[in-house]
């Protein structure tokens, strides 16, 4: 069954679950204009919302690495998304700020299992020269969730009527994933009675980075992990890098319905643009990064020049911006944006699987969730004070946000290779 390709089954899944992830983590702020006028409730207290979410992501990016490590990636999943369905069903029973602020904070620690779940699962399934395009593919779930996202949520509500009927349909959702998961993801590669030999060793011999000509098997504890400046590398572009995609997922609904009056029909009609430009970034950034290594470069000057490339665009696009001045031209740069974030952060997300083997890669991916998620939270405190007048200095901050993600890249990590215990005696944490 699925004879030589079941790992791209497995990262399609993944994909699906990622979808899934954006549509109810969205649902909120499509259906803001509703739930305010009918609770009574203001920006401040959108924002309050946002960032308890942003403060439980963060905290369960690192509890969910951790899970991952121990429990395995297929019980990981079916824990994550079980919790965060019910919790976006539990939505419709909110009645004001502290209601939403509970279930917004259940279904934050819960979402955030989805990255390093998804991390683990490549540095196992994916050989190196394919774990970028599997990622981009997997993040590509992330911005068909911001396409479908608007006409999904738009279409549930009209149909529905009230928002709390929304939230309890798109709550479904994640429940009905869980039938082909269970049924496909019964082990990792090296025991799956559905893989066939040929895939399994081309599997596991293709984990041997060619440059140096070894694999990455060393998986020290959370104290070692931390101790060593490339694992720094890939948290702090971590933290400057994903406030760029949050400024759009957490405000771009509010961003149209301030600065062009739009309700949930007209921001339906918009709000998923920008995230065909980060669904094509994602295949883009994985694709080109295969092809430079089967050409022959090295794994280091492949990952560096595409994380470059990406922020690059980021750069222009994110200052052009400042300038736009309508909402199909505003929402048309978003989409280079996001083509640009999407470039970069596939391969950012591969660099745990690099350094490490996969007993320490889920730890490493969800330490840098968490230090990316907490620096959403300063920018989502920030938002409302800058935008007063208009979001051009929003843009500005993101624009610097793409350079330090850059240079934080090639200073902590000057080569990027597998790397070796600092000492002879190492154990996991």
């Amino acid at each position: 069954m699925m004879k030589g390709n079941l790992r791209w089954a497995i990262v399609i899944l993944v994909a699906i679950a990622t979808i899934i992830n954006y549509i109810d983590r969205g649902a909120l702020g499509f259906l803001w204009p509703e739930i305010s006028q009918d609770l009574g409730l203001t920006k401040t207290d959108y924002a309050i919302i946002l960032n308890v979410f942003t403060f439980a992501y963060a905290f369960g990016q690192a509890l969910f690495g951790k899970i991952f490590d121990w429990i395995g990636v297929r019980l990981g999943f079916v824990l994550s998304i079980v919790v965060w369905s019910a919790a976006t069903m539990a939505h419709a029973l909110a009645v004001g700020l502290m209601s939403f602020t509970i279930f917004r904070a259940i279904l934050g620690v819960s979402e955030a299992g989805n990255w390093p779940g998804a991390t683990k699962a490549n540095a196992e399934w994916f050989t190196i020269n394919e774990r970028a395009l599997a990622q981009g593919i997997f993040n590509s779930g992330a911005a068909i969730g911001g396409i479908v996202s608007a006409p999904i949520i738009a279409f549930a509500f009209v149909f529905l009527g009230t928002w709390q009927a929304t939230f309890i349909a798109l709550g479904a959702l994640g429940f009905l994933w869980l039938i082909p998961w269970l049924i496909v993801y019964k082990s990792g590669p090296d025991t799956h009675p559905w893989v066939s030999e040929e895939e399994r060793q081309f599997i596991l011999t293709g984990q041997r980075n060619k440059d140096v000509g070894e694999t990455a098997d060393y998986a020290p504890g959370s104290a070692e992990i931390l101790s060593r400046k490339e694992s720094w590398g890939v948290i702090m572009a971590s933290f400057f890098l994903d406030p760029i995609w949050w400024l759009f997922v957490g405000w771009l609904p509010l961003y149209l319905a301030e600065t062009y009056g739009f309700g949930v029909v007209e921001i339906g009609k918009y709000a998923w643009v920008p995230y065909v430009g980060a669904m094509f970034g994602a295949w883009f950034g994985g694709l080109l990064a295969q092809n430079r290594i089967k050409v022959g470069w090295s794994v280091n000057k492949t990952r560096k020049s595409v994380i470059a490339l990406g922020g690059v665009i980021m750069l222009i696009s994110l200052l052009a911006t400042t300038q736009a001045a309508t909402p199909l031209f505003a929402v048309l740069l978003m989409a280079a944006i996001l083509f640009g974030f999407q470039t970069a952060v596939g391969n950012i997300q591969t660099l745990p699987s690099d350094f490490y083997s996969g007993g320490s890669v889920g730890t490493l991916a969800g330490y840098a969730g968490t230090a990316a998620k907490l620096a959403v939270v300063g920018l989502n405190f920030l938002i409302p004070v800058i935008t007063v007048n208009s979001y051009a200095p929003a843009f500005a901050v993101g624009a610097a946000l793409a350079i330090l993600t850059v240079l934080l890249v090639f200073i902590l990590c000057p080569d990027i290779k597998p790397l070796k215990p600092k000492s002879t005696t190492q154990t996991i944490s």
